[in-house]
């Protein structure tokens, strides 16, 4: 048998356990909170907000001999003389700081969770940023190409999946002959029918199947995709919308119908953003006028609106008035705004211009001040999409 202990010492062993428990309480509490506390400060902060600081430490996560890259956007090969600079400035939000995705903790939090990207080649241009960082904690990712994906890729460690839809006005549309008289079709005139409450077949099908998803629309709404002689024509429950709608207008209706159909078919769980506008930055003219972005350093803050603010009529409004359109239709909504054109629009100095990796590229399309090198600004991108995800774990537990 033990033996007793005096009585006097049963307060002191009870006050050393209370403590003792206390303080293992305290350590785990603060061990399980530490991964949480810098999402919860960064859940605080404008991360859409701030400034590009050069910092000669910043630099990028992979480099050309990623698989995942689309050649006209890899500068590093295309032999882009200032890539190493164009790749030390670092977007710094105010009042925080934002981290750099750790590709290992991300896709072990999203263990057996998929993203998905729908719209058009701005956001292919932020999936081969995702997938080439992503990569670099799974090198034993490959390409991945199914229910209706444009490409993606397959992460084996972590059994994630990441993809791309492409659909660049979101509703279904095609060509539609002109009809002759004979009753033959005429393939060189007609119209592109818009089904404004028809999502495109690319994407239609795949709710339940993501977990987090990035859509965007506008770059292709515009007279140079569409022009006059080839017009959008808009069609709702398979007749044409009368009277006719504009370009505008025509674009409003099919968000409307869209994120309608979103917030119907897919489920609540499933984490939606909405990337506004990627900026372009031609300079002397339009793409077609011999329009140039061969700069070497970003914008400063009191040249923005000279170049983006639509009262001012440049060539590169459009960004900005889109995105006015996309907020109203999306207020009230469970999608979040992934707001990245503000800290885009500086980054004058990151497209591909000249540097496409065709020399005929530029005499056929002009310079390329639209896309974004890789590595560049939309590694940034996925930094603050990461940090808004884990922000979402963070949240609920889970996705």
């Amino acid at each position: 048998m033990f033996p007793k202990l005096p009585s006097h010492l049963f307060p002191f062993l009870i006050l050393l356990t209370l403590a003792s428990l206390c303080f293992f309480s305290s350590f785990l509490s603060s061990s399980s909170s530490s991964s949480t506390s810098q999402s919860l400060a960064i859940s605080n902060c404008n991360l859409f907000k701030g400034n590009w600081v050069l910092d000669p430490n910043h630099t990028p996560l992979y480099d050309e001999t990623c698989p995942f890259h689309r050649n006209a956007w890899n500068c590093i090969r295309n032999q882009r003389q200032n890539m190493s600079f164009i790749n030390s400035w670092k977007w710094v939000p105010r009042g925080c700081d934002l981290p750099r995705i750790d590709p290992f903790r991300f896709l072990g939090l999203m263990r057996n969770q998929n993203v998905g990207f729908v719209g058009d080649s701005l956001n292919e241009n932020f999936l081969a940023s995702f997938l080439c960082i992503l990569r670099i904690a799974d090198e034993g990712a490959r390409r991945w190409k199914k229910k209706g994906a444009w490409r993606g890729a397959y992460f084996p460690k972590f059994n994630v999946t990441v993809g791309y839809h492409r659909a660049v006005l979101l509703s279904k549309y095609q060509w539609q002959p002109k009809q002759t008289e004979a009753g033959k079709q005429d393939g060189s005139e007609g119209v592109n029918r818009v089904d404004v409450d028809v999502p495109a077949d690319e994407w239609a099908k795949i709710a339940g199947f993501y977990d987090v998803l990035v859509f965007n629309t506008g770059h292709w709404w515009n007279y140079d995709k569409f022009p006059k002689e080839k017009p959008l024509v808009f069609y709702k429950a398979g007749q044409p919308i009368v009277p006719p709608l504009g370009m505008l207008e025509g674009l409003k209706v099919v968000l409307g119908n869209m994120i309608t159909y979103i917030e119907k078919e897919f489920p609540r769980k499933t984490l939606k953003f909405w990337r506004l506008q990627s900026p372009r930055h031609f300079y002397g003219g339009d793409w077609n006028q011999n329009g140039s972005c061969l700069f070497n350093k970003p914008l400063e803050e009191n040249e923005l609106d000279s170049w983006f603010e639509p009262r001012n009529n440049g060539v590169n409004k459009e960004a900005r008035q889109m995105n006015s359109v996309i907020e109203e239709i999306l207020q009230d909504t469970s999608i979040q705004l992934l707001d990245l054109t503000h800290l885009s629009e500086f980054r004058a100095d990151a497209h591909p211009a000249i540097w496409l990796g065709r020399k005929d590229a530029v005499a056929i399309w002009g310079q390329d001040c639209m896309h974004w090198c890789l590595p560049g600004v939309p590694d940034t991108w996925v930094d603050i999409l990461s940090q808004l995800i884990l922000d979402g774990i963070g949240r609920t537990g889970r996705l």
